[in-house]
């Protein structure tokens, strides 16, 4: 007998759409794009040929369209891996689960991901402008540790080289490193994007070294973390989703990878404020290669 979803557990709107995203499983295309930014929905549907629907509910504003013959949603996030892990699950659910039965279908949908942000780039061939393809993440949010099977879609090796590398503390919580799809890494990065490892953190301040006001518990974290090198691979950049969108989507079977431009450089401490203005180029990039 299959496994019934009660109403606590998936909770659906009486118009028959998911809780907090408030899409129903027909507005949802195989192909999703999802930014931060609730106004930068806009700014990729502006591509489209003709949307299907424009469905907004707090942060989460969602566009399902079509671009160049294929269908494509777009939605936004908000900021942290907390939001992601309400975005992942409910898109997850939209595509694997009856409404009507509450129950599981009998056919995997697997769906292509593609995270589009900003971030900030810890290396010096990484400056403002630059575009940032996650092969993997360093997740300082702790997400994924809540979840069975963490272990399977994770780098445990690099987790521990890593843990050693920073003498880490375990009052932050243990940090886990997911793995973007590596299918869907050639086809969006191809040969002009930068291909290392982010780091997501849990915050904007103290988790990525800034200090204003408050001291964080290791002044040298980001020395540290400029200089750490794994199987040939740096610590490319800051942000603030791409681990939970990764691991998550390993964990339910979908395909998921994360690309940002680097607005900041907090090796070089340059800031590009004016960023809205050129994120479209990626924007582009993604589109055509999705």
């Amino acid at each position: 007998m299959k496994k019934v979803f009660p109403p606590s557990e998936l909770i659906i709107n009486e118009d028959g759409s998911v809780f907090h995203l408030h899409l129903r499983p027909e507005y949802l295309a195989d192909k999703v794009i999802l930014v931060g930014d609730p106004g930068r929905v806009q700014t990729v549907a502006a591509h489209f040929e003709r949307m299907e629907c424009d469905i907004q509910s707090r942060e989460f504003h969602t566009i399902t369209g079509w671009y160049q013959g294929k269908r494509i949603s777009v939605v936004s996030t908000g900021i942290g891996c907390d939001n992601i892990d309400i975005v992942m699950n409910e898109l997850d659910a939209l595509a694997n689960i009856d409404f009507q039965s509450r129950t599981e279908n009998d056919e995997h949908r697997t769906l292509s991901i593609v995270r589009i942000g900003t971030c900030g780039g810890l290396q010096p061939f990484t400056p403002t402008g630059s575009f940032i393809a996650s092969v993997k993440s360093i997740g300082f949010d702790g997400l994924l540790n809540y979840y069975d099977g963490r272990n399977d879609v994770c780098d445990l090796q690099l987790e521990e080289a890593f843990k050693k590398h920073m003498s880490w503390s375990p009052l932050k919580g243990a940090p886990y490193v997911a793995i973007a799809n590596p299918e869907l890494i050639e086809q969006i990065a191809q040969d002009d994007m930068v291909r290392g490892i982010t780091i997501a953190c849990g915050g904007f301040y103290g988790p990525q070294g800034r200090q204003i006001r408050l001291k964080i518990q290791d002044p040298q974290q980001n020395e540290k973390v400029e200089a750490f090198e794994y199987d040939g691979l740096h610590i490319c950049n800051f942000e603030m989703e791409s681990s939970a969108v990764a691991g998550l989507a390993a964990l339910l079977g979908h395909r998921a990878m994360t690309c940002c431009m680097v607005i900041a450089n907090r090796y070089t401490t340059e800031m590009n404020t004016e960023y809205k203005n050129s994120i479209d180029t990626l924007i582009q990039k993604v589109l055509a290669r999705i």
